[in-house]
């Protein structure tokens, strides 16, 4: 678990130590600009339901933070280090077929074959097979997944919202990096040895101003660069329901 500890420290310095809001990104400079790319594989036939590609998308991302070479020296770690000095920007894209069997040689992990989240890049430097792949068109229509998990976090998202499921699946990883990066070592070492298990829920507004208020609440704040408006409180992350 020593690798496991390292990436942990690591992720918990770049959250705790700066702003990703004080960023020096100009967006007319793509190499200041970094962002970790997520691809939603969403087949025409037997589209997979929206709340089953969110929670991989989720555990993709805390999966990939906390992977064991991101507790080592390497590229791997580097290019998590580099984005954590930036905005934690994701970026989510549509995949199906070839596409998304050809992206899956490409360092990153796949969780459930619904997702498949990739080592953060420049945006300039996004790989061809990734840069191909649709950024609309992500959205799956609402499902009903019964209680959450009741030995695992859960992700609330805002449904006031009513964000495409593109733009959840990049609010709910930054939910999870963010918990993860709240916990005790001993508390993702502990989740680690469960996959990272979580619960991604779709709730009321006025239910989800309660899952704010609780302790140990955290609470994703969007820069508002798509779909929702500048500091909109996206998604709430709890260590229990």
């Amino acid at each position: 678990m020593n690798n496991l500890r390292e990436a942990h420290r690591r992720l918990t310095v770049a959250c705790s130590e700066r702003s990703w809001r004080d960023d020096p990104e100009d967006p007319e400079k793509p190499e200041t600009v970094q962002a970790m790319q997520i691809a939603l594989n969403l087949p025409k036939q037997d589209p997979p339901a929206r709340t089953e590609v969110l929670e991989a998308a989720a555990r993709g991302v805390v999966k990939l933070c906390l992977d064991d070479k991101a507790g080592q020296d390497g590229a791997f770690a580097e290019a998590l280090g580099q984005w954590y000095g930036h905005r934690i920007r994701k970026v989510a894209r549509r995949a199906r077929n070839k596409a998304w069997r050809d992206v899956q040689a490409l360092p990153g992990v796949t969780v459930e074959d619904r997702a498949r989240v990739f080592l953060p890049s420049a945006v300039q430097d996004v790989h061809p097979l990734v840069a191909k792949l649709q950024i609309g068109h992500t959205d799956l229509p609402k499902d009903e997944p019964g209680p959450a998990l009741g030995d695992a976090p859960v992700i609330y998202i805002d449904a006031s919202l009513a964000m495409s499921a593109g733009k959840a699946a990049a609010q709910v990883g930054h939910g999870s990096m963010l918990l993860a990066a709240a916990m005790s070592a001993e508390d993702v070492e502990d989740w680690a040895a469960q996959d990272f298990a979580l619960s991604v829920r779709e709730i009321t507004h006025e239910e989800f101003a309660v899952a704010c208020a609780r302790p140990g609440a955290v609470v994703v704040r969007d820069a508002g660069f798509t779909e929702v408006a500048p500091d909109s409180a996206t998604v709430c992350a709890l260590r229990r329901p």
